[in-house]
């Protein structure tokens, strides 16, 4: 199965990105092989449509779960409409998150925003 998460750096002892749209990076973790493979979000810094670009990056590494701090609503849908579970990410490195997913520690992500249509998160 692959885990896919946001991140800053290509690093998994680094924080999940407190982003999903706007991260730099996916990290996509394959829990047979134990292979990341580092996907660059060209979409970071798009006007708008970031969130479902970013979706469909996730979608098209073939995760089957996104553990994320949150999600706008129209990335939300994309990542949905493709059988992806997303979870709530907690506030350790990216490594510690796929443990704690892998130990069925993690929260289910119920809690989806808005977005930011065209603006920018901080």
């Amino acid at each position: 199965m692959k885990i896919a998460l946001p991140i800053d750096e290509k690093d998994l002892n680094n924080e999940v990105s407190v982003s999903f749209g706007r991260a730099p990076y996916y990290a996509v973790y394959d829990t047979e092989t134990k292979d990341v493979e580092y996907i660059e979000n060209t979409a970071a810094n798009a006007k708008g449509g970031a969130g479902i670009k970013a979706a469909q990056f996730v979608v098209d590494s073939g995760a089957k779960v996104l553990i994320t701090p949150r999600c706008g609503e129209n990335a939300a849908d994309v990542v949905s409409s493709a059988d992806i579970r997303m979870y709530k990410s907690e506030k350790v490195s990216a490594k510690e998150n796929i443990e704690k997913f892998l130990e069925d520690r993690l929260s289910l992500l119920n809690d989806i925003h808005e977005g930011f249509h065209g603006k920018a998160s901080n």
